[in-house]
């Protein structure tokens, strides 16, 4: 029972910081924990310090002062406020505040993560992981909720299709931004429904290259993007983070080179050039060019390898050795990317953002060119060089001899033909079916099961060297022997949690993207497409809810206001994938046999114009999809309408009266009398009036007025004719 109940409890902990002294010296290690222990003191956060392993120490962290902490919700409840984010204004008294609107889990984790990571003249306690004075503070996480977890694990291994109130659940958990990760990916799934049956039907009825697959996929994936972009906005209105991106964090990382008044409000502005940025970001440009040829090369290279390999070498081992290229491209296209992302991090930090969202945004765009050229690089290659000019291209391929070169059991196996080859009409379709498919469950693999075994394997040699140097001497049990009996199995937890990794939502935004792109740019290759991705996001869904909960450390809750970046890659997909389908779909309409590799049959002029026309078309529908669904309403329109429409009366009511938005009252305002009438022209000759005033004092409210209407269209009616009556 006590076992169970220290699974489940997490002590009232919402924070945990490990501080990792292992290279510092004993004095620096304590004068610079001391430092840590001020700091969070002073943000008014409680602390409790605990044993953790090789020589690491975890800091509990809970609110200490609820005032303090109250304070702080009403002061990012108000900034919301100022920057247009809520739409009513958060009521005077902080208590009225906070029992009007209750506090999710996500924003309290996030509140007190802000606590601890703001600046000093901002009430926070200013400590940032590995960085300046705080280089011992390896991470800061919160304990994950087990009891949760389970029960959503279980719930959502039943569940086909994910709700809005499932949804709302994220949110209030891990915080919009990955919220916003798993709305996405439900309606990406909800939305290959269409395109799988459409394509298991083409893929039966029309086969591969067909144009009327490719017009309805085209304008499947506009519909879709463009549908996505509204969900953002009624996401946004229904967890009330619209225009959070505008409220903007500054980075402590940026440089400033000058300070500035600003002539609006009077602050002090901290300003770095935008102009100097701009020249930092031109370094983009031949960044690029350097990525593209290094790992241009590279795949390309291996790519010949393989045809050689494959279509040309025909001696011993030819089985075999048609692996070679696929261990190369296994084994250096992930160390070159990881060099080349390295590369841009370095260029990014160089650039020098003053805000987190925006370093997010220039990095993510970086690491887009490094997967554009990784995931779809190899199949440009077969499409666009191969299939057209492989008849060309082939004879000079025996350069790659030297592969199989200690195999041959004579030259003629090395050399290329020089005339009558014919290229692999199935290359393509093997190629596309690979990436959708093999590489998919790969994928799968490398991200759920291997964490999993990694994991397993490395607690079961912490516990073999444990037992070890117990026997030895006695220290295997130095972590844990001052450990509580009923605080054992909960530190036991935390220590495990301690050393997960930290969960980025990017990374999987970033693979439904590149799926997204095999989708738009090469389905019309294989129309089976869809139906292989419809299977694997049912699974992803899932994994990577298990993948949350039990291999990674419990993120951060971040807010958001979009999938950021990922969009524009997606429009940029979308229009890439309406060209890249209408050539594919024009170079293979001979029955899909492609022009056999050689251009020759291969009409510029054709090839051009189903270009412009599919790009043309792309525009145009574009707009209308915009256009039709703008004119849509929407849940999120409605509450957004409702909510200005509450603000609006809320302000006449406070300014002009309870009364103001009343329809006229049905009795007269003031009883007309006789002797009223007699006072009121005794009290006109007392005075001088105009004829303003005479004008004006005929009708006496507004149901004399209606009734002097009235007679009015009594006495100016036609008279009816009898044939009328």
């Amino acid at each position: 029972m006590a076992h169970h109940s220290a699974l489940h409890s997490n002590f009232g902990v919402d924070y945990v910081i490990t501080y990792r002294f292992a290279d510092t010296s004993n004095v620096e290690a304590r004068d610079g924990f001391t430092s840590l222990m001020q700091a969070l003191a002073r943000a008014g956060l409680a602390t409790e310090v605990r044993n953790g392993d090789n020589c690491c120490l975890l800091v509990f962290v809970k609110v200490g002062s609820e005032k303090r902490f109250a304070q702080q919700v009403y002061r990012s409840r108000v900034k919301d406020w100022l920057h247009g984010v809520r739409a009513a204004e958060p009521a005077r008294e902080i208590q009225s505040t906070l029992s009007g609107e209750s506090l999710n889990e996500a924003e309290r984790f996030r509140i007190i993560h802000h606590l601890i990571t703001s600046p000093r003249e901002e009430g926070g306690a200013g400590i940032i992981p590995k960085d300046g004075p705080w280089k011992n503070v390896e991470s800061i996480f919160p304990l994950h909720d087990h009891t949760f977890n389970k029960e959503w694990i279980k719930k959502w291994s039943t569940m086909t299709f994910l709700k809005a109130n499932d949804l709302d659940e994220i949110r209030d958990r891990f915080g919009e931004k990955i919220a916003y990760y798993f709305a996405f990916t439900q309606s990406y799934f909800q939305f290959l429904i269409f395109p799988a049956a459409f394509g298991f039907a083409a893929w039966v009825i029309l086969g591969s290259f067909s144009p009327l697959y490719t017009i309805v996929n085209g304008l499947w994936c506009v519909t879709f993007v463009e549908y996505w972009k509204r969900q953002e906005i009624d996401l946004g209105v229904r967890w009330g983070v619209k225009g959070v991106a505008g409220i903007q964090q500054k980075r402590p990382n940026f440089q400033h080179e000058k300070e500035v008044r600003d002539p609006v409000t009077g602050e002090t502005m901290q300003i770095f050039p935008a102009t100097k940025r701009l020249g930092r970001q031109l370094l983009q440009i031949p960044f690029s060019i350097l990525a593209a040829l290094a790992l241009g090369t590279l795949i390309a290279t291996c790519f010949g390898i393989e045809i050689f390999l494959s279509e040309v070498y025909n001696g011993p081992g030819q089985s075999l050795l048609v692996f070679l290229p696929t261990g190369l491209l296994t084994a250096l296209v992930p160390t070159l990317t990881t060099m080349l992302t390295s590369v841009a991090t370095r260029l990014n930090d160089y650039e020098n953002w003053e805000t987190s969202e925006s370093y997010d945004s220039a990095l993510t765009q970086k690491i887009f060119v490094l997967n554009f050229i990784t995931s779809y690089l190899p199949i440009f290659l077969t499409a666009f060089v191969y299939v057209p000019f492989g008849s060309l291209v082939v004879p000079y391929l025996d350069i790659f001899s030297l592969t199989a070169r200690p195999f041959a059991a004579d030259e003629k196996q090395l050399r290329a033909p020089q005339a009558g080859f014919m290229i692999n009409p199935s290359r393509l379709k093997k190629q596309v079916i690979y990436f959708t498919v093999t590489a998919q469950i790969i994928n799968f693999a490398l991200e759920t099961i291997m964490p999993y075994v990694k994991r397993r394997g490395f607690s079961k040699y912490q516990e073999i060297k444990s037992e070890r140097a117990a026997k030895q001497g006695g220290a295997g049990a130095g972590v844990t022997i001052d450990d509580l009996p009923e605080e054992a199995e909960f530190l036991k937890r935390v220590r495990q949690e301690a050393e997960l990794d930290v969960y980025e939502v990017s990374t999987d935004l970033r693979e439904m993207v590149v799926q997204y792109g095999y989708l738009s740019l090469f389905s019309v290759v294989w129309p089976l497409t869809p139906v292989s991705f419809i299977i694997n996001n049912w699974i992803e869904l899932r994994s990577d809810a298990i993948k949350i909960c039990v291999e990674m450390q419990r993120p951060i809750p971040l807010r958001a206001d979009s999938i950021g970046p990922w969009l524009d890659s997606l429009g940029f997909l979308t229009w890439l994938g309406s060209i890249t389908s209408a050539t594919l779909a024009y170079l293979f309409s001979n029955n899909g046999l492609g022009p056999d590799g050689t251009p020759a049959s291969v009409q510029g002029w054709a090839l051009l114009l189903a270009i412009f026309l599919s790009e043309h078309a792309y525009l145009l529908v574009r707009w209308g999809v915009r256009l039709a669904i703008s004119k849509m309403d929407s849940p999120g329109m409605e509450k957004e309408r409702a909510e200005r429409f509450m603000v609006r009366k809320r302000y006449l009511e406070d300014a002009m009266g309870q009364d103001v938005m009343d329809a006229p009252s049905n009795q007269m305002e003031e009883k007309i009398t006789r002797a009223a009438l007699e006072e009121d022209a005794r009290q006109s000759s007392l005075r001088t009036t105009s004829p303003q005033d005479h004008f004006w004092s005929r009708q006496r409210s507004w149901e004399e007025s209606a009734k002097v209407g009235a007679s009015l269209i009594e006495k100016m009616a036609p008279k009816k004719t009898k044939k009328e009556q």
